[in-house]
């Protein structure tokens, strides 16, 4: 799925929603607002909308007089194309297709066309065609039943298919799982390493869009990527994080959002193992937002993360203070207080809060041990005291017949410290 340029009527689009009858209706429009940032994160601009309350159509998803309206305003909108925040089925997509004459796509294929927007590395292009295949294959089962009984032959251009097409497509999936895999058992080489040489593991997550990006920035003072936009961040980033003595890698990922199906989660599995294998969680909101959104959000990255972070302990990181006064940033908390363990208050645009940040981030990673001991002041001494240097800090040193050393550092390099002791030949 390549990256194009569209045209100006390709980039003009109409965006729909139907909502169920006992839906709120704010938390409705707060989703739609959602599919429109979605679509200006695509590169199309949104010329008209359309919703409309009621149970789905099995045939159209909306009722059939609504699809004519959209057919309309598509025509008189000149909009290139449909997107739906509803999750379409291939007949669905068939027939709106038909009558409003333009292409129709649901929220779902819209997520992978920025996906394959912004992927830029082999595995994140290969995340990316696992997500499309996964969400391929059902469709072409259906599509092969309706060739299969000449209901809908040349369905969108699609031709002849067979029962080959869904095969092929299985076997595509299983190849790039196998290469994902190797990939994964490389990253999880390189963190044993990077524990080994006394890195622990600092990983960002949160909601799309709550500022992880420039959280990042401000906190590593380097500058990736931060644009005010869903999904910009896709390939994880990751860098040194200097706490003070204590050795960190921070690493940003790609934002969670809400109902976003399994097969799209796993394919990017590797991306999430960032998150999900690191020692402390940094779980960024966007604190200016309403209260109620806050909370679903909180409850899409807690949903996202509890089953498979086993006990790992989470910084809830309220980002975006500047924009609340004092007062209304106590009346937030006292509402999302409780769903947010650990909470730290950060401007990140305004690098507010960077400091008690480090702090609390220094006090929640994996347990150090202090231990004075001698090492001898000799040629092999010195090569031990260098490779302390590398594996924790060194407090205190001083020279005379014996190097004496005041150390803080993991509890298996303590041990290794007190074999050398025993040992000092060895």
């Amino acid at each position: 799925m390549p990256a194009e340029k569209k045209t100006e009527t390709e980039s003009r689009v109409v965006l729909v929603k139907r909502t169920n009858p006992r839906a709120d209706p704010e938390r409705s429009e707060y989703l739609f607002e959602e599919l429109r940032e979605l679509a200006r994160a695509a590169g199309y601009v949104p010329v008209g909308q359309l919703t409309q309350t009621r149970f789905p159509d099995s045939r159209y998803q909306l009722g059939k007089g609504k699809i004519e309206e959209l057919a309309e305003l598509v025509k008189q909108r000149r909009a290139g194309k449909v997107i739906f925040y509803n999750r379409l089925s291939t007949i669905q997509l068939f027939n709106i297709s038909e009558i409003c004459g333009c292409q129709v796509i649901d929220k779902f294929q819209l997520i992978l066309e920025i996906f394959a927007k912004r992927a830029t590395t082999r595995r994140s292009k290969l995340q990316v065609e696992l997500a499309r295949l996964r969400y391929e294959i059902p469709r072409a089962r259906a599509i092969v039943s309706l060739v299969k009984k000449e209901e809908r032959a040349g369905f969108m251009g699609l031709g002849d298919y067979e029962d080959a097409y869904e095969q092929d497509l299985k076997k595509r999936i299983t190849r790039i799982e196998e290469e994902l895999e190797s990939a994964g058992k490389d990253d999880e080489s390189l963190r044993a390493f990077r524990h080994r040489k006394g890195f622990s593991l600092v990983a960002l997550a949160g909601y799309t869009n709550a500022g992880k990006s420039t959280l990042f920035n401000a906190i590593v003072d380097e500058s990736v990527e931060a644009q005010n936009m869903l999904f910009t961040t896709l390939v994880p980033t990751t860098r040194a994080l200097d706490l003070g003595g204590r050795k960190a890698l921070l690493t940003d990922t790609v934002g969670f959002i809400e109902e976003l199906p399994h097969w799209l989660v796993d394919a990017f599995k590797s991306t999430l193992d960032e998150i999900f294998l690191s020692d402390l969680i940094l779980l960024v909101v966007d604190v200016s937002e309403r209260p109620d959104i806050i909370l679903q959000k909180l409850s899409t990255s807690h949903d996202t993360l509890w089953d498979r972070i086993q006990g790992v302990p989470v910084i809830t990181v309220l980002n975006k203070i500047d924009l609340l006064e004092e007062s209304e940033l106590e009346a937030v908390m006292e509402e999302i207080g409780y769903m947010a363990p650990n909470p730290v208050f950060v401007s990140a645009k305004k690098k507010i809060g960077m400091q008690e940040l480090k702090a609390e981030i220094t006090k929640h990673l994996p347990a150090w041990s202090f231990y004075s001991f001698s090492l001898p002041n000799s040629e092999k001494g010195m090569s031990i005291l260098s490779w302390l240097y590398d594996e924790g800090i060194v407090h205190r040193v001083e020279y005379g017949e014996q190097i004496s050393v005041d150390y803080e550092a993991r509890e298996d390099i303590i041990n290794r410290i007190k074999s050398l002791e025993l040992g000092p030949d060895e």
